[in-house]
């Protein structure tokens, strides 16, 4: 194996799973400057049935937390399981919506049927 195949193969550092992106207030016309940080089980630092995304929003932190039972439900659906990856697309999807109505809060919870309408959204299930 060749080191280009395996630097082609190997997984990408967690603050790079989404783009920094710009979110533009419907209202003011403000444009947020958001930047995603990692993700980890909630229920160790705030015992919730969550998995909790953090971005920093114009240098704030920001945790979006998706509902644990999203993703039992999505691999019933599907027959897969969501990844990290896609999870963390979710998150800054919800991010987007709320910041576009400048909607500010340091946590989100996002309910299960959340969760899944975002990801049915971004056509990952």
């Amino acid at each position: 194996m060749t080191s280009e195949r395996v630097l082609a193969t190997r997984p990408a550092p967690m603050r790079e799973f989404v783009a920094p992106f710009a979110v533009p207030s419907r209202l003011t016309g403000h444009t947020y400057q958001v930047r995603f940080s990692h993700l980890w089980n909630a229920i160790s630092t705030r015992h919730a049935d969550a998995v909790d995304c953090k971005f920093f929003v114009d240098g704030r932190g920001v945790i979006v937390g998706l509902a644990h039972p999203a993703f039992v439900q999505f691999r019933e659906r599907t027959g897969r399981e969501l990844t990290d990856r896609e999870a963390s697309h979710i998150a800054a999807a919800y991010l987007r919506e709320r910041l576009e109505e400048e909607d500010e809060h340091a946590l989100y919870e996002l309910p299960a049927e959340e969760v899944l309408r975002l990801a049915e959204t971004l056509g990952l299930g």
